[in-house]
């Protein structure tokens, strides 16, 4: 099958954490400070505005959406058509929130950055964020249902996308900053245990941000420093390569069949909103193998 992805949606900021809910696209464009939906014929809509910067989407299991507000470190619930404040992590996360994974309970999954990346590389460089000793590392927070939360995982090299694994028993992170697969096993009470590497991709030179599981138990890998999207077996064999025109940063298998893959790209993520230029776009690839699991 053909590997070139075909342009869906042009114009955009910095769009992440995109989710397949109700027949279309979600997700997050963080400099436009929008919610959006793209539908199959390529429209959009911009269903919510966040003023602190969305970023993870989910759904608890009676369809209210729950987002991400970066900046303020909290995250929102639909009530109506309106977001409203559900759970303050200010306490809890070192620096700005992050991606998100909703499980079928209902319970939120939340990774932040740990620490001031933007000061980091004005002092460092870029280079200190591979090099040892390296950064600052993040911890991951469970929100219940109730707004309640607990951290349940640390030591995080910026925790980024997530997956759940269909039968609901193993939780894998992508680890940015440590090119490399985390996952751990699910308790019953959601928090997270028996912490192993997944897939290492240092030898691909491949800083994983979004992820999505598909139906053989490969994950499919943006990468946040490369215009690459790629399919990883655990243990971190590349099964399938996809070039991207810019640094993909993430990809989600949605359509019917869950066979389409939306890889969303922007030239770069570290901007604020009054340097950010609309040169964000979304591309998709028909693939052979579907999406299983979460999100």
């Amino acid at each position: 099958m053909s590997l070139e992805p075909h342009l869906v949606a042009k114009n955009l900021y910095y769009a992440e954490c995109p989710r397949w809910h109700d027949s279309k696209l979600w997700f997050s464009d963080f400099f436009d400070h929008g919610i959006w939906t793209l539908d199959a014929e390529g429209t959009l809509e911009r269903i919510h505005e966040v003023i602190g910067q969305p970023a993870g989407l989910g759904w608890m299991p009676d369809g209210t959406l729950v987002a991400v507000s970066m900046l303020d470190r909290t995250l929102l619930k639909s009530e109506g058509d309106e977001l409203v404040e559900f759970a303050d992590l200010e306490d809890m996360a070192a620096f700005h929130l992050n991606d998100m994974i909703v499980d079928s309970q209902g319970r939120c999954y939340v990774g932040n950055f740990g620490f001031d990346i933007y000061e980091f590389l004005a002092e460092e460089g870029m280079a200190a964020l591979v090099e040892p000793p390296g950064p600052p590392t993040a911890n991951i927070i469970m929100v219940n249902p109730d707004g309640s939360a607990k951290e349940v995982a640390d030591e995080l090299f910026f925790p980024n996308g997530m997956v759940i694994t269909p039968d609901g028993k193993t939780f894998i992170v992508a680890e940015t900053l440590a090119m490399r697969l985390s996952a751990f096993d699910i308790e019953p009470d959601g928090s997270l245990s028996n912490r192993r590497e997944w897939a290492n991709l240092a030898h691909t030179y491949i800083a994983p941000d979004g992820i999505c599981m598909n139906q053989d138990g490969d994950i499919w890998v943006s990468n946040a420093i490369g215009p690459d999207c790629v399919l990883v077996a655990e243990g971190g064999k590349v099964v399938q390569h996809v070039r991207t025109p810019d640094a993909c940063f993430a990809c989600m298998l949605g359509g019917p069949d869950r066979r389409d893959l939306y890889m969303l790209c922007a030239p770069t993520s570290v901007a604020y909103m009054e340097h950010a230029t609309n040169a964000g776009s979304i591309y998709m690839l028909k693939v052979e193998v579907p999406g299983v699991g979460l999100p």
